[in-house]
């Protein structure tokens, strides 16, 4: 006879293991191997970074062995995804993401710009190191923009200033006065930063166009709220 606790045992038994929380946990711990980096689409790594970034605002990141990760990742990485983000220190992605030791490749400069260095980064976290996505990750009152904005000169900020003008340009005037106090123009400079910095890595390397061409890189342009810990997909 089929009893309600006999009924309720098979239930949780037919499960898939990962609706439960300790197999939840034990994956996102688990070190992504050139096998599990294979098997991960672009859209499931965009996914990954969604589902972490959620976690990081419900204040549920997953504590895994961080040593254990280290040995694990000592003769070999397989990152699944490649995020080009601010130096800014209230943006780190691994954080933000509620990733860990081996998980994500990070670039990280004022601006979140790309140079050719940045490429060329990109380029081997991908093509090499066989990440399956890259984000391009802006951030609210990001300091940089507001220096964009203000046309500020100085040193070699100068030149680095010059990577997000464009953007300042594209907009049509209507965002008010040129000036880093003016909130809503400073987040349509990031956001329209991060938008054009994502499009051109495409258009600017032939090895990442062929990778997106054939399905295996999706290239997204994020933006990171500093007040809510909450990223936006653009």
């Amino acid at each position: 006879m089929l009893t309600r606790r006999k009924f309720c045992s098979c239930l949780l038994a037919s499960l898939p293991l990962a609706a439960t929380p300790a197999f939840g946990e034990a994956m996102e711990c688990a070190v992504f191997t050139d096998q599990r980096q294979n098997e991960t689409s672009p859209k499931e790594a965009i996914e990954l970074l969604r589902q972490g970034n959620e976690r990081f605002v419900a204040g549920q990141t997953i504590n895994c062995d961080l040593m254990r990760q280290v040995h694990e990742t000592a003769n070999h990485q397989s990152p699944f995804a490649a995020i080009v983000g601010c130096i800014d220190s209230r943006v780190p992605p691994e954080i933000i993401f509620d990733q860990r030791i081996g998980d994500v490749f990070c670039a990280r400069v004022a601006g979140n710009f790309v140079n050719d260095d940045i490429l060329g980064s990109l380029e081997y976290a991908t093509e090499v190191a066989g990440a399956r996505a890259i984000v391009v990750l802006g951030h609210s009152s990001c300091g940089a923009v507001k220096s964009a904005v203000d046309d500020v000169k100085m040193g070699h900020i100068t030149n680095m200033l010059a990577q997000i003008t464009p953007a300042l340009e594209n907009l049509d005037g209507s965002e008010g006065p040129r000036s880093s106090s003016n909130t809503a123009l400073v987040q349509k400079v990031a956001e329209e930063h991060a938008r054009i910095t994502a499009e051109s890595l495409i258009r600017r390397s032939s090895i990442l166009q062929k990778r997106h061409e054939a399905g295996n890189l999706l290239v997204v342009p994020a933006m990171h709220d500093i007040a809510t810990g909450r990223v936006s997909w653009l």
